[in-house]
């Protein structure tokens, strides 16, 4: 009789091994934004039990880039005429946040979130820096395709395990109500990195993650799911950072992110059991990959990195609370009608 313990262990090493296949390609090939191919690949083992065809990954890839790439198109209205593109911008992320809530793909849809708030930001200061992040998102995607194959085939799901059922779509009411509250989230972040879109890019890709997981998360549970989760990424980062410091190798960089991903990946798939919801050790692994690539990214341009980090963290803080407060708010707002 088949092992059913052995399936979460598998998982495990797939979220671990494809993540940390993708961190170190992406660095070793200097990738524009290295930490988009290994967070593609966390949302992309985490969220599928069973591998995309290579056909449907590039065609996925491809979706991407027309739709992102579309984003393009907006820069020069914001440049010119700032309120109204942040304004079809904004429909544009609540447009995709329903798409998923009602049954769509929420991987297209977060892929979605983050091309059009990360490429017309971009585009606001340098129309090159936009194509460039065009250009690092489908890189990014297609290697995290790449990997997923990879680590499917290396640790397969077994053919008598179910896949999970389709996760059911939300009441249009409601999801409209959610998809608001998602894009309420995401749009001050995006707002503050169109005055600087190089340093504050990390900043979008945080607030598309808890966009994303103000989607699934109650507000009695909002503090200490998304605050508690960007704390964990947070002290993962620094522990990460203190470790590679012992010998700066990017086999090292594989082999740390390989261990750290298995620590939180037994979290994740209840290897381990824990009070916190894999959304949590979802998202805590996710903000653990974007401040620690950009902590690299900021010692090779030889900056400050313990002054740049507690700047970052202070700013993952401070959209976090905002976050909570949107969930609050509007907890508040459904109660009282």
């Amino acid at each position: 009789m088949e092992n059913r313990l052995d399936v979460p262990g598998r998982r495990t090493l797939r979220v671990a091994t494809g993540t940390a296949l993708c961190l170190a390609i992406s660095f070793a090939l200097d990738f524009p934004i290295p930490v988009v191919a290994p967070v593609f690949a966390v949302f992309l083992l985490a969220t599928q039990t069973r591998p995309p065809s290579l056909r449907a990954g590039l065609a996925l890839a491809l979706v991407v880039a027309l739709t992102t790439g579309s984003g393009l198109l907006l820069v020069p209205l914001l440049r010119h005429y700032a309120l109204a593109g942040v304004l079809i911008i904004g429909l544009m992320l609540f447009l995709a946040f329903r798409y998923g809530l009602r049954g769509g793909n929420n991987l297209v849809a977060t892929f979605l979130v983050a091309g059009l708030t990360m490429i017309s930001a971009a585009g606001t200061t340098d129309f090159q820096l936009a194509v460039t992040v065009v250009g690092a998102l489908v890189k990014g995607l297609l290697l995290a395709v790449l990997m997923t194959l990879l680590v499917h085939g290396i640790f397969p799901e077994p053919a008598s395990v179910q896949p999970p059922p389709a996760r059911k779509a939300l009441p249009n009411e409601l999801a409209v109500r959610v998809a608001l509250r998602a894009v309420l989230v995401v749009i001050p972040a995006y707002l503050l990195a169109m005055t600087d879109p190089a340093s504050y890019m990390p900043i979008i890709m945080k607030s598309v993650s808890l966009g994303r997981q103000s989607c699934t998360t109650t507000a009695r549970g909002a503090a200490r799911e998304l605050i508690g989760s960007t704390l964990l990424g947070g002290l993962l980062a620094i522990a990460f950072w203190f470790a590679l410091r012992l010998f700066v190798h990017v086999w090292m960089f594989f082999l740390w992110m390989l261990l750290f991903g298995l620590l939180v990946g037994r979290k994740l798939y209840r290897v381990s059991p824990t009070r916190y919801s894999p959304g949590f050790w979802l998202n805590g692994l996710v903000t653990m990959i974007i401040l620690l690539g950009q902590s690299v990214q900021d010692s090779v341009a030889g900056k400050d990195v313990y002054t740049a980090f507690a700047v970052r963290m202070g700013l993952f803080l401070a959209v976090t609370i905002y976050a909570c407060l949107m969930l609050q708010l509007f907890d508040h707002y459904d109660r009282t009608r």
